[in-house]
């Protein structure tokens, strides 16, 4: 539901948007601790690692975990391997968050959980921010709506 061309969302949109956004981190935080506390084995991200550190790096660059956030935990919907290049925008957009990782045979588990909690936390940071912007917006048009006259 956007509204016309030019104007403000709508400030309940936003904090609606806003709450997204740190469902999204919550469920992230819940799965570098998931990471930090369990053994990769036995954690959500134990494809990413078999991918990352199997896979012939003659061939493949990088590995990607796909992260939806559904019912407020991150559940892992696939891992892909790229030689080179971008993954396709429609894969990007099917999904709340990713974490991509270097093709690393022999790579430790400690060092695996070490980089990918790195990016998680990135990623959460960022979803905070786009969050607090979300709300921040919402209370200008708030504050703004009625005296127009103010500014």
């Amino acid at each position: 539901m956007m509204g016309a061309a030019g104007s403000d969302p709508d400030p309940e949109e936003l904090r609606e948007t806003a709450a997204e956004y740190e469902a999204i981190a919550d469920a992230l935080e819940d799965l570098v601790v998931e990471l930090r506390d369990e053994p990769v084995k036995d954690s959500r991200l134990e494809g990413l690692f078999d991918e990352a550190t199997t896979s012939n790096p003659q061939i493949w660059n990088i590995v990607t975990a796909f992260i939806d956030v559904e019912d407020g935990e991150a559940v892992v919907t696939d891992e892909s391997k790229l030689a080179e290049g971008k993954w396709a925008p429609e894969i990007v957009e099917g999904c709340d968050a990713m974490v991509t990782i270097e093709v690393q045979r022999g790579l430790m588990p400690d060092d695996f959980k070490y980089l990918v909690g790195r990016e998680l936390e990135d990623t959460i940071t960022e979803f905070g921010e786009r969050a607090a912007e979300a709300r921040q917006r919402a209370a200008e048009l708030e504050g703004t709506e009625d005296s127009v006259d103010d500014a």
